[in-house]
């Protein structure tokens, strides 16, 4: 005060710095006039010479470009520049009027030019701002506005004063205090406005550009520059263009590099720290140290792996989220500043006497600091949100990147699934983690703040809420505890029906082969049961922990206040008291519930950051392994010398003292037995294996083509250019050499086709073809070839040898190549030979040299020839070739070599024929798949009514009368607390003090048990409809034809039994449930605000109107963005795993970079729609918390006027009711937008209800009683078939008789049709005329089950499922043990099942992936003995098996079906040479028909088929 007195003098009426009874005390409040002068006059000052040294510090690293003099900026420089003026002219005056013997106070010249002075810094950061490119400043918006406040209080006073005393008494200062405020005014509109977008701004102009920075400060806090985009979601459906390119601070390249940067940089210092620690480690334990310190610095270093990681995110990000953190912490301070102001309020409305503008000035104090809140709550999220999907790029960026180099150790440590998982789950653990971690430190802080204010107002009573929360504590620990149990069960009961239903998608050809639907679709309903029995538990226990969760906040307060009014009957309960309590304790439960979360998050990130860090820990590849050297001076294009190599370095060389010299040009064949290490000497002239010692050159670049074809999801054309511009002729050329121009031609868009993920459309043979025409393209100057001609049919191979790799092939002029082969008769053909025996070079020279040596290469081209003897393939005798082979005419090698290629054709395998492949799918434009759709419009509503069908209507009725009733007494407990506030206090005790507490308990009580019901009824409806639905989904799927499968991708089919059914059984009834529970909680709160003050109705209804119009514009657009996301994030995950198997293929052609560049954009696509789906949420929770901001300062403005006839206890029902809306209508929407965008599961479910079905599979009265098939007949009249309805026939007017017990070859060329025949007897397909007779019975009139179960088919690749090996035996379980030990002693496997350690119930893996190809084969051959059926297809089942079990399965056949029809479908000639008669099939044409003596002498196609094979 002496410091007023001092700046103001004692002039009278200036009432010193503050006067209470001027300012509060009264009905017409102002400041005394030395505190307007000073304090009010210098805030807005004080606040802009603090902002401005950070400011500034912040513009100088900040340049966006300059910005051109606009008239904008014109008017607002023109309007600093007067101010300055006023502001000075003021100054002047009173030292003018001083100098004239008039007393003037010091402030009265030092406030102007405090002011003035901070207005020529306003005007110097407007310039600043203008030459760095700022289009909007937030920082002087606030400074105008505070300046705007000051200025209206000093133009009230003065107003006051002109009304009090006359205008005239001080003109200049009137005048000029006018002139100001409007000055200031001008100057806060012009702020608010937006300058021209920058000049020479690092940022891309694209047209469609993200409006955030380019729009004003009030824009970009309350985030209405997103309305554009909301708007246009509702106007039509949004597609990716219609959203804003990623902001180059959000792109890929940017924080990527800027993420290796940093995180090589910890990287290598932790690695400096482990090999010092090392080190030292090493030389203790040679001093005889015992070993402890080697596990600790073991231990440390599996836990500080994580640490350089944390290090280089938070050196990336660690700013951004302290300054979010700020934000939330201010966010706090507005919080507990509310319950305050509400005790003041309810204060106000007791004492009749204050003056009735202090209601007013806390009700719009409340809704300015609820705003205020509003604000610095969404600036924190969104600062998270934004921090989070930079944190997603950095870390998918480095896990791409690490993929591309990991060595092949690392490989075998981390799966595909693993990889993605990383960069989706655990990605989203460290995303959550940003927005949950500062909740483990500021929840705490709440609650003891909480805590304060409660023993401020009830005293000691206020620590029995603790004794609630230590009852609560271990009550919902044993629920969650329990709950977890189910849900672990119900987990692997998912899993484990994930995987059967996985097992039948993919082989559901063989399961419709066999008739085995309805067995293995009770099986997994069986699984489902138990499922759906774990869930239910678990709902019921969720619903008990929801119960106690919502109870806490009642059992908290009744038990305070019972402690408080019982112990002491002077204790007396006002609405004060127990108003503000309940808002505290609800601030006390939200507290206390983030903090589990918050802990929670924190740990499971920590386990997510170790996987990421182990992850980019692995080893990786040795640059230092493969030197390319592109000098001329060396001639041989690979040497190396006295190599030695191995996959890792913790395992023993696979290579050892390789010396080889390749030189340029040559073709070089490298052959050896079965793990020889063929395939790793190519993998570490790739530099792919670890090189322990000697040396390695290869000159120029390298092309390779791995053993496994490895195709990406895209067109032919692209798979083959590989990146590389297109060069018409070179590449027809390409295709013809390789063989693809018939294959092209059959595809529907041809060289545009789409190949699927793993090539899944094309055939064995087609791939590998693509795979040489990639490499070939290329035009390197090495080639590795891993057995490329393994995977192709016999005249094909021949093609390849000729026009590519062989002397007269594309690759002869000074192309070197490496050939890794099977085939043994390109070997006179090559330069060399290198034959390598277990690892080492075994002899090293042409083929002439290595016959003629007599040593170990001779021995193997022996062995294999014999055996090809056996198989009886006419092979010339090995002393005959020996001295022919080089004399011979061409012709005589032609034969040799193609004879021999038919043998390692093993995979040649036949799908069905390419013209009518799954190729020639649905889309006309060669797109193979069918799309997955994704919804646009609102969802239909009766995709919502055949939900709540499957629930069941009485439930339904059932459980809006439960939450109805639990609501009302919801209610009624709280009009009873306002009526006991209202008791009067005679003596200072209030009556019936006992009964109000007895009352409040009972209702609190009974409201728990009947949220609990209503929980759970909603909760088991919908596991209920979730049972109904599944049901539907299994036998629609189940009685699908075979064209279904093949058009509908296996992931969709997955993806609707996994994904979209864990939607229905969980999140639908989750978000169900807290929709109802936010629904009748809004109703309720409006009917208190409405009974309490009846003419709040009328803003509630227009506020109401426009919340709906924000849900209804938000939940369209969000719906379509979450659409768009969910479609974006596959191609990511493909892109990974499509990498991390190619990436031998990638490094070796050096397209690291491209590949980078790809996962960038496929990133930052999926960034470009995360972004606006963030930005939605926080427009639309800053617009509904402004408007429950809104009905909160109605409810307190209509309290305030309607004191007189309110009671206090009604007001503060009323307000502390009205201050939870904020949290109902934002969880409202937030439920409503769920369920709209999970329903869609629902209706992806019933899609299969319109698709087309196959036959019934059993037809009543139909061979009922009746032995059908005794002898095995089967006639086809006229018969043709087609694949789909738009496609040309397969097979065209077949007409022939096969006898019983007959024995049948079917051959033909590749798409003769031989398959389809077996399809159409079967009916895979129906018949597109004619007919098939078996036994004189049309197999059009019978059950399919009854017609599958008759004829057995040995498929070209064995089936097997997980499960027990007798399930796989007799999935039927119709046989006896004894007989299944029958058919294993004649497939030779007795033995082998008698040693397994559980024998007929040993568990086979998925595939069978713990049997060898050959046992498999041998199994499925079991399995058919067992049916012992009297039609036999064998879909040539031999193609995996060696040579001699071949001879056994011929031979077990030829024996146990003696007696029945076998019809075998060959790949090889030379397998149905036994035959009783040969079908000959060309275009779906029957060629010839009948035995092979006349065959061979018609001299016709199948004579041509045998020259080709070299038999004839």
């Amino acid at each position: 005060m002496a410091a007023g007195g001092a700046l103001c003098g004692s002039r009278e009426g200036s009432a010193g710095l503050w006067n209470w009874n001027q300012t509060w005390y009264t009905n017409t409040p102002r400041f005394t006039w030395c505190f307007e002068r000073t304090v009010v006059a210098w805030i807005p000052c004080a606040y802009l010479w603090i902002c401005f040294p950070f400011y500034y510090l912040y513009l100088q690293h900040k340049t966006k470009g300059y910005i051109r003099m606009s008239h904008v900026f014109k008017a607002k420089m023109v309007l600093g520049f007067i101010l300055v003026i006023l502001c000075f002219s003021n100054v002047f005056f009173i030292l003018w009027e001083i100098s004239q013997g008039i007393p003037r106070a010091p402030a009265f010249f030092i406030s102007p030019a405090v002011v003035g002075i901070t207005m020529i810094l306003a005007v110097f950061l407007t310039q600043a701002e203008r030459m760095k490119g700022i289009q909007s400043s937030g920082i002087l918006l606030i400074y105008w506005l505070l300046s705007f406040m000051a200025a209206v209080v000093m133009f009230s006073s003065k107003v006051q004063h002109a009304l009090e005393r006359g205008f005239l008494e001080d003109h200049f200062h009137h005048v000029t205090t006018y002139l100001y405020v409007s000055l200031v005014l001008g100057e806060l509109v012009l702020f608010c406005l937006v300058d021209h977008p920058p000049f020479f701004s690092k940022a891309v102009n694209s047209p469609n550009q993200c409006p955030e920075a380019s729009t004003s400060f009030l824009s970009k806090i309350t985030y209405w520059w997103f309305s554009g985009l909301v708007w246009k979601g509702c106007q039509r459906s949004l597609k990716v263009d219609d959203l804003w390119p990623v902001r180059k601070e959000d792109s890929s390249e940017e924080i990527v590099s800027w993420a290796e940067r940093v995180w090589k940089k910890c990287h290598s210092r932790t690695q400096q720290k482990v090999g010092s620690a090392t080190f030292k480690k090493g030389q203790k334990s040679e001093t005889g140290i015992a070993e402890a310190e080697e596990t600790e610095v073991l231990l440390q270093s599996e836990h500080s792996q994580s640490r350089p990681l944390l290090k280089a995110f938070w050196s990336m990000f660690g700013t951004y989220f302290l300054l979010s953190t700020v934000c939330l912490v201010i966010c706090d301070v507005f919080l507990f500043s509310i319950p305050k102001l509400l005790s003041l309020f309810l204060e106000f409305i007791e004492d009749q006497e204050a003056p009735s503008w202090h209601g007013y000035f806390y009700a719009f104090t409340m809704f300015l600091l609820a705003c205020l809140q509003t604000l610095f709550e969404q600036r924190y999220m969104y600062m998270c949100l934004v921090l989070g999907l930079r944190l997603k790029t950095a870390v998918t960026g480095l896990v791409y990147r690490k993929i591309l180099v990991m060595s092949s150790a690392s490989r075998k440590a981390a799966t595909v699934g693993e990889i993605v998982n990383l960069v989706s789950v655990d990605v989203q653990k460290l995303m959550d983690l940003i927005i949950y971690f500062n909740g483990t430190w500021l929840a705490p802080i709440r609650i003891i703040i909480c805590f304060v204010f409660l023993w401020q107002l009830l005293g000691p009573s206020a620590l029995t809420s603790i004794a609630v929360f230590l009852f609560l504590l271990p009550l919902n620990f044993m629920i969650t505890k329990k709950r977890s149990q189910f849900q672990e069960t119900q987990m692997k009961h998912k899993d484990e029906r994930a995987k059967l239903t996985n097992a039948i998608l993919s082989d559901i050809k063989v399961i419709k082969l066999y008739g085995w639907e309805k067995t293995f679709t009770e099986k997994v309903l069986g699984i489902r049961k138990q499922e759906l029995q774990a869930l239910k538990r678990s709902q019921i226990l969720f619903s008990a922990s929801l119960a106690s969760f919502h109870s806490s906040t009642f059992l908290t307060a009744f038990v305070m206040f019972a402690v408080y009014t019982l112990v002491d009957n002077t204790h007396v309960l006002d609405a004060q008291k127990a108003f503000v309590s309940l808002t505290l304790i609800n601030i006390l439960n939200s507290a206390h519930s983030f903090l589990p979360f918050s802990i929670n998050a924190a740990v499971q990130a920590k386990v997510s950051l170790k996987r990421l860090a182990a992850f980019l820990n692995l080893e990786e590849l040795n640059p230092e392994s493969s030197s390319r050297n592109t000098s001329d001076c060396v001639q041989a294009s690979i040497t190396i010398r006295n190599g030695t190599f191995c996959w890792s370095k913790e395992t023993s060389p696979c290579l050892r003292r390789i010396d080889l010299t390749v030189p340029q040009g040559s073709l070089l064949a490298v052959v050896g037995q079965v793990g020889a290490g063929k395939s790793s000497l190519l993998s570490a002239l790739l530099g792919e294996l670890e090189k322990m010692d000697g040396c390695m050159i290869m000159k120029d670049t390298a092309a390779y083509v791995p053993q496994q074809a490895w195709i990406q999801n895209a067109s032919v054309e692209d798979n083959i250019l590989f990146g590389k511009e297109m060069n018409e002729t070179w590449f027809n050329r390409v295709i013809d050499a390789c063989a693809l121009q018939p294959d092209l031609e059959s595809f529907p868009a041809g060289r545009k086709s789409e190949i699927g993920e793993k090539g899944i459309n094309i055939s064995g043979g087609q791939k590998q073809r693509v795979n040489l025409a990639r490499a070939v393209y290329q035009k390197a100057s090495i080639y590795l070839l891993d057995d490329p001609l393994s995977a192709v049919d016999a005249h094909v191979g021949q093609h390849i040898f000729e026009h590519v790799l062989g002397p007269n092939g594309l690759l002869k002029d000074k192309q070197t190549r490496v050939l890794v082969t099977h085939t043994i008769n390109i070997l006179p053909q090559v330069d060399n030979i290198v034959f390598l025996v277990d690892g080492t070079i075994s002899e090293i020279g042409s083929y002439q040299e290595l016959l003629q040596r007599n040593g170990a290469f001779a021995e193997f081209l022996h062995s294999h020839i014999t055996a090809e003897e056996q198989a009886g393939t006419g092979f010339p005798a090995l002393g005959d070739t020996k001295g022919t082979i080089t004399s011979r005419s061409g012709l005589s090698q032609r034969k040799l070599f193609s004879d021999n290629l038919v043998r390692s054709s093993a995979m040649g395998r036949e799908t069905i024929p390419a013209s009518q492949d799954s190729t020639t799918a649905a889309a006309t434009k060669g797109r193979l798949m069918k799309e997955e759709k994704t919804q646009h419009s609102r969802v239909n509503t009766s995709i919502y009514a055949a939900y709540l069908k499957a629930t069941g209507l009485p439930l339904c009725v059932y459980t809006i009368l439960l939450f109805t009733c639990q609501q009302a007494v919801s209610f009624s407990r709280g009009y009873w607390l306002s009526m006991w506030t209202d008791d009067p206090v005679h003596n200072r005790t209030q009556q019936h003090t006992e009964l109000r507490v007895g009352v409040f308990g009972a209702l609190g009580v009974i409201q728990a048990l009947g949220r609990f019901a209503s929980t759970a009824a909603v909760l088991l409806g919908g596991v209920l409809a979730s049972h109904k639905l599944f049901l539907q989904l299994l036998r629609n799927v189940a009685r699908s034809p075979m064209v279904f499968f093949e058009q509908t991708p296996i992931g969709n089919l997955l993806n609707r039994f996994s994904r979209e059914m864990d939607a229905i059984d969980s999140v639908i009834p989750d978000k169900l449930k807290s929709l109802l529970g936010f629904l009748f909680n809004l109703l309720e709160i409006y009917l208190v605000i409405i009974v309490a003050t009846p003419r709040a109705a009328m803003a509630i209804v227009p506020l109401t109107v426009l919340y709906a119009a924000f849900q209804h514009f938000y939940v369209i657009t969000s719906c379509q963005l979450r659409r768009i996301e969910a479609a974006s994030r596959s191609p990511i995950y493909s892109h990974i795993s499509e990498t991390f198997q190619g990436s031998s293929v990638i490094r070796a052609h050096k397209a690291q970079e491209r590949f980078i560049l790809k996962s960038n954009f496929l990133v930052d696509e999926n960034q470009r729609i995360c972004f606006p789906g963030a930005v939605a949420d926080r427009w639309l929770a800053t617009n509904l918390e402004f408007l429950s901001n809104g009905i909160v300062l109605f409810a307190a403005l209509f309290a305030a006027v309607g004191r007189t006839h309110l009671s206090p206890g009604t007001a503060g029902f009323s307000i502390s009711y009205a201050l939870q809306i904020t949290g109902v209508l934002n969880w409202m929407v937030r439920s409503w937008t769920e369920i709209e965008n999970n329903i869609v599961s629902v209706e992806r479910v019933r899609e299969y209800l319109r698709t087309p079905k196959e036959a019934p599979w059993t037809l009543n009265g139909k061979l009922q009683g009746q032995v059908w098939l005794t002898e095995g007949r089967i006639e086809f009249r006229n018969y043709s078939l087609r694949y789909r309805p738009n496609l040309e026939l397969a097979l065209k007017h077949v007409n022939l008789t096969i006898n019983g017990q007959e024995k049948i070859g079917i051959t033909g060329r590749t798409g003769a049709g031989k398959s389809t025949l077996a399809v159409g007897l079967l009916r895979l397909v129906e018949a597109a005329e004619g007919a098939i007779l078996i036994d004189g019975l049309d197999i059009a009139q019978l059950g399919l089950h009854d017609l599958r179960t008759k004829i057995t088919v040995i498929p070209q690749d064995p089936v097997l499922f997980s499960g027990s090996l007798r399930m796989n035996l007799d999935p039927l379980n119709q046989h006896t043990d004894a007989d299944i030990w029958t058919a294993l002693e004649l497939t030779q496997l007795k033995n082998f099942v008698a040693d397994l350690p559980d024998q007929l119930e040993y568990k086979c893996t998925d595939q069978g992936e713990n049997l060898s190809t050959g046992q498999k084969q041998l199994v499925c051959l079991a399995r058919a003995l067992l049916r012992k059926a009297k039609i036999l297809i064998l879909d040539e089942a031999t193609a995996a098996v060696d040579l001699e079990t071949d001879l056994q399965i011929q031979s077990t056949l030829r024996t146990q079906f003696k007696d029945s029809t076998v019809l075998t479908i060959a790949h090889r000639i030379n397998t149905v040479m036994d035959c009783d008669r040969i079908l000959v099939l060309e275009n779906g044409r029957v060629a010839e028909f009948d035995t092979l003596e006349h065959l061979i002498a018609q001299k016709g196609p199948f004579y041509r088929l045998m020259e080709e094979s070299g038999l004839a």
